[in-house]
This record gives structure tokens, sequence and C-alpha cells, in this order.
């Protein structure tokens, strides 16, 4: 089962056009749920255009990212911790060893002290208790290691496949696989 700081891979089985290839970084699994944010899916909208204050914090790619489906128009911002630091700071509560949640009405300054880097989120992905338990036996997602360095690559689009070829094989032959199988 997927933990705090793992991946789900969407498998080509799941149909759903909210999670089509996409990867998502779970945040929480637990008996209350489960909670993560979908990560190779930028838009095309700044940090800047809606969070004026974050715009020079934000790494690269500094937009905002579709999260998820739940809450679209809420944002969350997710923190690189550096190794060593402290569970949290003001405006930084630690959710993975490395990963944390900032508070987007603290003070920027004080963040970005405490960080290596920030993603902003619009909209996060949830299940309800046993939810996706059941997707996973029914095979809509992989569930995979993962890190920082997933969540925020400087080249998010083709995670689906690089996050795919790492896996041992069998799952790695699968990163090539065609979005539609009836035009290869």
């Amino acid at each position: 089962m997927p933990e705090a700081g793992s991946l789900l891979v969407a498998t080509p089985l799941l149909g759903d056009p909210h999670f089509s290839r996409t990867v998502i970084y779970m945040l929480e699994h637990d008996g209350g749920g489960s909670v993560g944010v979908i990560i190779n899916r930028p838009s095309h909208t700044p940090v800047g255009q809606v969070l004026p204050a974050w715009h020079d914090a934000i790494s690269e790619p500094s937009v905002v990212f579709g999260g998820g489906p739940v809450q679209p128009d809420g944002a969350l911002c997710l923190a690189h911790l550096p190794a060593g630091a402290a569970g949290h700071g003001p405006g930084v509560k630690r959710m993975t060893n490395s990963v944390g949640a900032v508070d987007l009405d603290g003070d920027v300054e004080t963040i970005t002290t405490l960080t290596t880097g920030l993603r902003v989120f619009a909209g996060h992905s949830g299940w309800s208790p046993g939810q996706l338990a059941g997707e996973i036996d029914e095979g809509a997602w992989w569930v995979v290691a993962g890190g920082p360095e997933d969540l925020f690559s400087d080249d998010p689009r083709p995670l689906w496949s690089r996050v795919l070829r790492r896996q041992p094989y069998p799952l790695n032959l699968v990163a090539t696989y065609p979005a539609d199988p009836l035009l290869n």
C-alpha cells in the first residue's frame, strides 16, 4: 500500500481523463483516506499571476501545477526540506522526511530560508477510506518508491515514462506503452 512519499503511477488501464498517465506524490495514506498531488501536470499559469509574493520563491517551472480534481480552486504549496532541517518552522510543517506543507499566508523570506524548493498545486487528489486500495486491486495504479527529486523535477511532463523506466523488469517495459495502442 502507498505511504507518504511514495508515488502512484497510473496504469494504461486507468481511463479517467483526470488521471490518465499521471504520477501522484502521496502526502497521506491512513484509515481516514488518502491524499496526494499530481506532479506531472504543470499548467501555463505563472505562480506570480495568482500568488505574486511567491513568484521568485517557486522552483522551476514556476507555474501552478494541477494537483487533482479535489478543491481545484484551492492552493497547496509543498516544500523540499534540506537534510537535517527541523521538523517544522514558521509556516512549514513536515509531512515526510524531506517534504513539508507551506502556509501560503506565511512570510515568504522566512519560509525560503527553511526550504530548498517550493511547488504550488491547484487542487489535490483524494480517496475515501478503502477507495484507493480498491483502485490498486483493480489495476488502476502502481505504487512505487518516490522522492523529492520527482516532486521538484524541473522537467515534470515526462515523469510518467521516467518513473516507469527506472522500475525493475517487467514494469520498466511499460514506459514506452503508446497512448493509443490502436495507433501503434
